[in-house]
């Protein structure tokens, strides 16, 4: 063979395996954790996933299973976590606060295996694509590819999705994405607690005018980063220190009190920000449209929990989000719950989705509360 056609196939070769290493939910490594509860036991994984534009990353999850062999294939849960960041250290599993604060680990009490992705860029490199729906479903569904490739978890190919806050926009997203980026899975619901639907009706309607600062904070500095969106939306730029400060510097943290730095940064940035509307500025409103939850039904029974008296996520955007669902044919199932507000969404709804789940996976007929809230 010449040369040159020896030297192109070499290329193909080492180019071809490189590409075959990264395909999604290729599982890189699983390292056994120690600290998981009784019971339990747990693995951290690193594997591969893409964005919305086919590039490969490297991404992570904890996956927890009951102790003891699996008899059976178990039934998988997906746990998309709330807001804990947008930079690599505000990871979820490389906190001691995820076995505290993780409401999806009492399923693994009830039989479940559970897999909770961290999201590209939190225990990874660049900055978290924050309220991202193709790349966050994505990374979703390729933690799941992931889980089943750990033998000793057990985990079978039927899954379901269940999240708060932020997890509950990932759960949408990717009951939305399944169908076209892992058909081979077989998701049979998805639930979703005090998810932001409509972001820019969202920013607009939220009760809690600080945490809406510190928000358009995260998304003003990820979405720059993943997007190339200009930043002197936001303002001056000492406004755009204030905002990339805030953002790179804070993860959230249970019963933990902001620092004197962010409470003035936030302070200073409410008062320039009290007329600033995304919706009305590209291409942040656009971006904020094509990252919202369709509202075609995804073609998998739904769950939506909210608190009447959440001051974050709008209760009356997330019951229309709910009623847009109904029209299009979904089959919802809508949770009022009763508790103290946004923070304890997912814990405060816990028993009825972990009862929804169970009458899913055990093939029940579907329930709906369309036409009744």
């Amino acid at each position: 063979m010449p040369p040159v056609r020896l030297a192109i196939l070499a290329l193909f070769l080492v180019f071809g395996s490189a590409a075959a290493a990264q395909r999604p939910g290729q599982l890189i490594a699983s390292e056994p954790v120690s600290a998981a509860p009784a019971g339990m036991r747990a693995w951290r994984l690193r594997y591969w996933t893409r964005d919305g534009e086919g590039r490969p990353a490297a991404a992570s999850a904890m996956l927890v299973a009951p102790t003891g062999a699996a008899r059976a294939p178990r039934p998988l849960l997906a746990w998309t976590h709330g807001t804990w960041g947008v930079v690599s250290r505000c990871a979820p599993s490389l906190s001691p606060n995820f076995w505290i604060v993780t409401a999806g680990l009492d399923a693994v009490r009830r039989g479940y295996v559970v897999v909770a992705p961290d999201y590209p860029g939190l225990n990874g490199p660049g900055v978290h694509p924050f309220l991202s729906g193709t790349d966050t479903a994505r990374s979703v569904l390729d933690s799941v590819r992931a889980a089943i490739a750990v033998p000793a978890a057990g985990a079978g190919r039927r899954f379901a999705v269940w999240g708060e806050s932020q997890g509950g926009h990932a759960a949408l997203w990717t009951a939305q994405e399944v169908r076209s980026y892992a058909p081979e899975l077989t998701l049979l619901g998805a639930a979703a607690a005090a998810p932001p639907t409509d972001l820019v009706a969202n920013l607009r309607e939220t009760r809690n005018k600080a945490v809406r600062t510190f928000f358009l904070a995260y998304i003003g500095y990820s979405w720059s980063h993943r997007y190339g969106a200009p930043l002197a939306t936001f303002g001056s730029r000492q406004d755009q220190v204030i905002l990339s400060r805030l953002a790179r510097n804070n993860c959230i943290e249970l019963n933990s009190r902001p620092r004197l730095g962010t409470i003035l940064g936030i302070g200073v940035l409410q008062r320039r920000w009290s007329r600033l509307d995304l919706g009305t500025v590209e291409p942040w409103a656009g971006l904020a449209r094509t990252n919202s939850p369709a509202l075609r039904s995804p073609g998998v029974p739904l769950l939506i929990a909210q608190n009447a008296d959440d001051d974050l996520v709008a209760p009356a955007v997330t019951r229309r989000f709910a009623r847009a669902q109904c029209r299009a044919g979904s089959a919802v199932k809508w949770i009022d719950i009763a508790g103290k507000g946004h923070a304890t969404s997912a814990k405060d709804s816990s028993a009825a989705t972990l009862a929804w789940l169970d009458r899913r996976f055990a093939g029940q007929p579907t329930e709906t509360s369309c036409g009744r809230f």
